[in-house]
């Protein structure tokens, strides 16, 4: 999940307490596992610690059934902050190189990944609990995203980050545009057709801006782009920087450039405070939405349940795109490894990705719960009972993997910063560009 799909708090880590006693996992495609013949005094509680707007990873519903029918092993949930590369792996970082502090499963967006594929000494080796036969339930892309340079399965996929374009039905109408969202769909096959659609629609509403801002919509065109151009983003396969070289990169930062030139943003950098008060105030109309980005507009602290039904998704200008998506992992630091791989199994096995979806709105990775029928065909409500199932199960099957160097997070904050001054008017626009290269590579290292 996405980026996918971020709030600058951290919350205090604190240490799992909890006792071990022997357990036999019955782990492979999600399985729960099954208590052993030993009796101990309390339970193993398995903190999972998570990031992300919104409903963040989904779990809530999922972790409340394992631990209603489970007095073994116990799941404590522990959301750190709504940033990933800004908050969230930083810290992860400090806790993994120190051998404490980390959880003993926590998520990893893809941004991420990189780096921790270039650690194995930081990991359980999944395998050893007998979950390197989960390989069929994932497209090989996302399977072998979960390995770690030296070939040992650490990491199995959360979500899938496939596209769409979230839109206020409400205002739309209020513009004179169409608020169906086939209608709305065929307004912008292009994303120059997109950019007049939000001339005519700030010309009719003065006081809301057709998009929140740079970024998110930045991050759409890139993966897009990216896909264009070999399958890389900010770096090549060969880990080399290519910020000033790849022409995905400089495509989406010159839309950037257009709409904030233009005046269609809110000037609002994506999941941040002032974002999710934009959305409860109707400062913006439009967002890039990736299938997790739904749980982030849907939730408290996005727009709410107060604008229920008047959020609709349509499709997103230039055809899908693949922005986002996370893994979990066992830090090898972890007290509890057997059981820690037994709960990274069932939270990743199609029973709880299905709940995941159904909850959140999140694109399950494992292949059985894509093709459930309660997520073909389900709807969100909130989103006028858009068919979102059948919206992201379709695109899950032509997703294309973008290559994301080992350091990728910390480029992608450094570059987003800059595409989101430039809008705020903190970078002039003509030195914007030199400062977004000259930014990546101090961020490379």
């Amino acid at each position: 999940m996405i980026d996918r799909s971020r709030r600058g708090r951290m919350l205090a880590a604190a240490a799992a307490t909890a006792l071990a006693l022997g357990v036999t996992a019955a782990c492979g495609s999600g399985s729960e596992p099954t208590s052993g013949g030993s009796s101990a005094a309390a339970p193993v509680t398995v903190k999972v610690q998570t990031f992300g707007g919104g409903k963040n990873f989904g779990y809530k519903e999922a972790i409340d059934k394992w631990n209603a029918s489970h007095t073994d092993i116990k799941i404590q949930e522990e959301h750190l902050t709504d940033q990933f590369e800004q908050v969230y792996w930083p810290q992860m970082i400090q806790w993994l190189q120190a051998g404490s502090g980390a959880g003993d499963v926590v998520g990893i967006d893809e941004g991420g990944m990189g780096l921790a594929k270039a650690h194995p000494e930081w990991w359980a080796d999944l395998g050893e609990y007998g979950l390197s036969n989960r390989q069929g339930d994932f497209a090989p892309w996302k399977w072998d995203g979960g390995l770690s340079a030296d070939g040992k399965l650490f990491g199995l996929g959360t979500d899938l980050g496939g596209m769409s374009l979230c839109y206020r039905r409400d205002l739309f109408e209020k513009a004179g545009l169409p608020g169906d969202r086939d209608a709305v769909s065929a307004l912008w096959p292009t994303w120059d057709d997109f950019i007049k659609v939000g001339q005519k629609f700030q010309d009719k509403v003065k006081d809301t801006k057709f998009v929140d801002g740079t970024n998110t919509l930045y991050n759409v065109l890139l993966v897009q782009e990216a896909a264009k151009n070999g399958g890389v983003s900010y770096f090549d396969k060969s880990n080399t920087l290519i910020v000033d070289k790849n022409p995905a990169v400089k495509s989406a930062y010159d839309f950037a450039v257009k709409i904030s030139q233009d005046g269609l943003t809110a000037k609002l950098r994506n999941f941040t405070p002032e974002w999710n008060t934009g959305m409860k105030k109707s400062q913006f109309a439009t967002l890039g939405c990736p299938s997790w980005m739904l749980g982030a507009v849907s939730g408290d602290d996005g727009a709410g349940p107060e604008f229920s039904g008047k959020w609709d998704v349509a499709a997103v200008p230039g055809g899908g795109g693949n922005w986002g998506g996370s893994w979990l992992a066992v830090p090898k630091q972890s007290k509890h490894p057997k059981e820690a791989a037994a709960v990274a199994d069932y939270l990743t096995g199609k029973e709880a990705e299905v709940s995941v979806f159904t909850y959140s709105g999140n694109m399950p990775s494992n292949t059985q719960a894509q093709q459930d029928p309660a997520v073909q065909g389900a709807k969100n409500e909130y989103f006028n009972n858009a068919p979102v199932g059948d919206i992201f199960a379709k695109s899950a099957s032509t997703l294309q993997p973008v290559f994301l160097g080992v350091k990728h997070a910390q480029v992608k904050n450094a570059v987003e910063s800059v595409i989101s001054a430039l809008d705020d008017g903190s970078v002039p626009y003509d030195q914007a560009w030199q400062k977004l290269v000259d930014d990546a590579v101090k961020a490379a290292g």
